[in-house]
């Protein structure tokens, strides 16, 4: 394979060459995207005002597959499909739904996961996403931004106290595990495509 196969994320092999295949492809994969998301932030552990879930690991694996374009393209699909009142987000609707939702406690955590999903899926776009010690880094990073925003708003509605305590302190180990689970899969995905001589590092 070429070079650019390098610098290009994981699913870019999976995708038609041809303008409005791909496109159409895209397309199905954001959807499919917001599937899985949905799905993840369904299966939860409730820990007080904001639930953890494997939301988290599932926008690493889209945003590292994805790359960065698309996969900040499937996040704002899926917060979208929030805006609308799809019932998408971890508590809804039993905590309500659409923009009253998302407004409320874990709102800073909904905006960090585009941020979240643009970061990683820079480092996938630079062929980060075949190094696990890079990948997990900035994973970490990602991460760490996502919980700074999440308790940034959360400080502004229940103090920074609590918001530390229950928006931050419970999830540090918890998102460092999923960071370094989801940093040893996607490199492992492209060590099998180069086992299949897809692709190379």
């Amino acid at each position: 394979m070429s070079q650019a196969i390098a610098s290009r994320p994981l699913i870019s092999l999976a995708l038609p060459t041809s303008g409005t295949a791909r496109l159409v492809a895209q397309i199905l994969l954001a959807v499919t995207g917001t599937l899985v998301l949905t799905l993840a932030a369904k299966t939860k552990v409730v820990l007080g005002p904001v639930d953890l879930s494997l939301q988290n690991l599932a926008i690493l694996l889209i945003a590292a597959s994805f790359g960065m374009r698309l996969g900040v393209a499937t996040l704002l699909l899926y917060l979208a499909e929030g805006a609308m009142g799809f019932p998408v987000f971890q508590s809804t609707p039993e905590k309500g739904i659409g923009l009253a939702y998302m407004v409320g406690p874990t709102g800073g955590y909904l905006v960090g996961f585009v941020v979240m999903a643009a970061i990683v899926g820079y480092a996938a776009d630079r062929g980060w996403d075949r190094n696990v010690l890079k990948l997990g880094a900035t994973m970490a990073v990602a991460q760490a931004v996502l919980l700074f925003l999440g308790f940034a708003w959360l400080a502004t509605l229940i103090g920074a106290e609590g918001a530390w305590q229950f928006g931050v302190a419970p999830f540090i180990l918890p998102d460092l595990v999923k960071a370094g689970l989801a940093a040893c899969l996607v490199p492992a995905g492209w060590a099998a495509l180069r086992g299949l001589g897809m692709g190379r590092a």
